[in-house]
């Protein structure tokens, strides 16, 4: 349901990398037919190779883009949260949507319209600088993405993960799992049954998981754990069991 943006959705909008650098006026004119929709889980955003026609910030909630294909499969491609932006690209081309997008959980999103956009930046061409480094660093944490599948094993995957999500640096923490183990798994890369394993073997290094709860004993050895060479880290786990 599309509804007018609330003070709170603009203090998040106004703070993306899309805009930043702009002055405050420019940025109230870009977002000035924006609209808020209200999602509930696994409601759809947008459909893989449907036209652009909007762009989107996440203002709350976690939202997914995967790609699917024929048979039904999904590959996820990321989880975002509150700030996060996407379709950028196809919206300034006037392309197709590269990928869905679907809340995970109860989500708020902002929606800029595509003409819109287009006709700011016609008049006022400074405004794609921005535009153009965000979707520079899309495509650097793409590229990122692609190196963690390559380079890390399933279990530093899911210690990278578990570290991002804490607040700690050193010591004990107690995380909670922002979403449920399925799409943890596709966004690793991994199965549900190797991600059941890769949390097994962390508990060697003292990561135990009770359903959406983990307890991690040392966050620096966690995230050591995660940079580590992968032989490194198979003689890490396997001297301690």
């Amino acid at each position: 349901m599309a509804s007018k943006l609330t003070g709170g959705d603009l203090q998040v909008i106004t703070r993306i990398a899309v805009f930043r650098g702009l002055k405050a006026e420019t940025v109230a004119h870009m977002i000035a037919p924006a609209t808020a929709i209200s999602l509930r889980p696994r409601e759809s955003i947008v459909r893989q190779d449907e036209p652009a026609t909007a762009f989107f910030i996440v203002v709350g909630g976690w939202v997914k883009l995967f790609r699917s294909n024929l048979a039904g499969d999904e590959a996820v491609i990321e989880i975002m949260s509150r700030g996060g932006s996407f379709a950028e690209a196809a919206a300034l081309t006037g392309h197709r949507y590269l990928a869905n997008a679907e809340a995970v959980t109860d989500a708020r999103v902002a929606r800029i319209p595509a003409d819109h956009l287009v006709r700011c930046i016609r008049a006022n061409p400074d405004i794609s600088v921005p535009m153009i480094a965000s979707i520079c660093q899309h495509m650097h944490h793409l590229v990122q993405r692609v190196e963690q599948l390559k380079a890390q094993s399933g279990v530093q995957r899911l210690a990278e993960f578990l570290a991002s999500l804490a607040t700690a640096e050193h010591g004990s923490c107690a995380l909670v799992l922002p979403y449920d183990k399925a799409l943890i798994a596709g966004e690793l890369g991994l199965t549900p049954e190797s991600l059941s394993r890769a949390f097994a073997k962390l508990r060697s290094i003292g990561v135990t998981v009770e359903a959406s709860q983990v307890a991690v004993r040392d966050v620096a050895r966690l995230r050591k754990l995660a940079t580590d060479g992968r032989s490194a880290v198979r003689g890490k786990l396997q001297a301690v069991r």
